[in-house]
């Protein structure tokens, strides 16, 4: 029975100060990995027993190594995120967002890789003031509307935007793909 203590609060604190040392919320947590903020809170505390997936999620969120966990160790070298492990998150119907950027450098520096279904949108509310976005098509071709101003983009092309208003991106004459830098968010 010590040893399962043992764990759980080497477990709860590995997990604490992955998220202390990235500067992250237990809510900037929750959203990033998709488990509650209360089982965050319960896991740090060492009151719960995470779930395989649960754990998973975590680790990928604050962008640890799940194998050396329990270690208390930062992973050395070069971090890499397979393409199967980054985040994905649905923001409407046709639109699939992957996350490039690690977890740390939410609200300052994002990194996406979007794709849209033929006619798909991805219209967004203002974020915070001075917030800019910076969106190359890859595939295909886009809309990208900031305030009252649009433009029109195909493949290569880079628009550089206000995203402290409303804006929008929209697939045009059929499926596309871009990268989103979003600064400042």
């Amino acid at each position: 029975m010590a040893a399962r203590s043992d764990i759980h609060d080497r477990l709860a604190a590995s997990l604490r100060e992955a998220r202390r040392a990235r500067g992250l919320s237990l809510d900037a947590v929750a959203k990033l990995s998709g488990v509650s903020r209360s089982m965050v809170s319960q896991i740090e505390r060492g009151e719960s027993s995470p779930t395989v997936a649960t754990l998973w999620n975590l680790t990928q969120a604050l962008q640890v190594d799940f194998a050396g966990l329990l270690e208390g160790k930062p992973a050395a070298g070069i971090e890499v995120t397979r393409a199967g492990a980054a985040p994905v998150i649905a923001r409407s119907a046709g639109v699939r967002i992957r996350i490039l950027s690690p977890a740390e450098a939410v609200g300052e520096h994002e990194v996406y890789d979007i794709t849209f279904e033929a006619g798909a949108a991805l219209l967004s509310e203002p974020h915070s003031a001075g917030c800019r976005e910076h969106l190359t098509v890859v595939e295909g071709h886009l809309a990208v509307q900031s305030g009252d101003e649009e433009e029109r983009l195909g493949p290569g092309d880079t628009a550089r935007y206000a995203a402290d208003r409303a804006h929008a991106i929209r697939a045009e004459g059929g499926a596309a793909r871009a990268i989103l830098i979003v600064q400042g968010s």
